[in-house]
């Protein structure tokens, strides 16, 4: 097999065969989607289009699969800044017993995520249009998020949403060491960061991360 991706490879049944059919089919129909709607909604860059198996779906899978190993009795999860779905409605085909509240601020997003959850007929999910910091104090025990912004501002936004004893996930590429290193040591006193789980792509030298805070205070 080529390191090289070709324009709209669908690779997902090669790299995880132990996936059920099910899931197959709903990555697929998201896969599928995802390009339908990306055309007006700009939902990812239009240069990793060709190439999302690996790039979106297979790094949200691994993903989420290191959170559900080092989190498996988690119940319920919101995937803040999820106007594309990564990684949240990944995590939440994946793992139908976990509820998911995937957040974002942009309506015509939004209708694009209640849209993929009926197409999916996924029952497991809930949209909702509002920025981070409106959430109500202390409501949010887990969290994570792909592309939403450094480790810093992240949990200095959720810093009041999060109760304490919550965590929050991050997924990252091979720079999180650095992230870490900028949080500010007054947020350091609410925040304990730690590396979950780092993993290469099926395809690529790269390594990527799950980094995780928990709200300590």
């Amino acid at each position: 097999m080529s390191d090289t991706p070709q324009p709209d490879n669908w690779r997902i049944s090669e790299w995880f065969p132990a996936l059920d059919a099910t899931t197959h089919k709903r990555l697929t129909t998201y896969h599928e989607e995802l390009h339908k709607f990306n055309r007006t909604l700009n939902l990812v860059s239009s240069k990793t289009l060709a190439f999302d198996d690996v790039i979106h779906f297979a790094d949200s899978i691994l993903a989420c699969q290191a959170i559900n190993e080092a989190d498996p009795k988690m119940s319920e999860v919101y995937d803040f800044g999820s106007g594309n779905g990564f990684p949240g409605m990944v995590y939440a085909i994946l793992y139908p017993h976990v509820k998911v509240i995937l957040l974002d601020s942009d309506q015509r997003k939004c209708e694009f995520l209640k849209h993929l959850t009926t197409a999916l007929s996924i029952t497991n999910v809930q949209v909702k249009c509002a920025q981070v910091e409106s959430l109500p104090a202390g409501s949010v025990d887990r969290c994570m998020a792909r592309g939403f912004a450094s480790i810093s501002k992240a949990i200095l936004i959720a810093r009041k949403v999060v109760k304490t004893g919550g965590v929050f996930y991050h997924l990252k590429s091979d720079g999180w060491s650095a992230e870490v290193g900028e949080i500010p040591t007054q947020l350091c006193s609410s925040w304990s960061p730690a590396l979950v789980k780092e993993y290469k792509l099926p395809i690529g030298p790269i390594k990527f991360a799950v980094v995780k805070t928990d709200k300590i205070g």
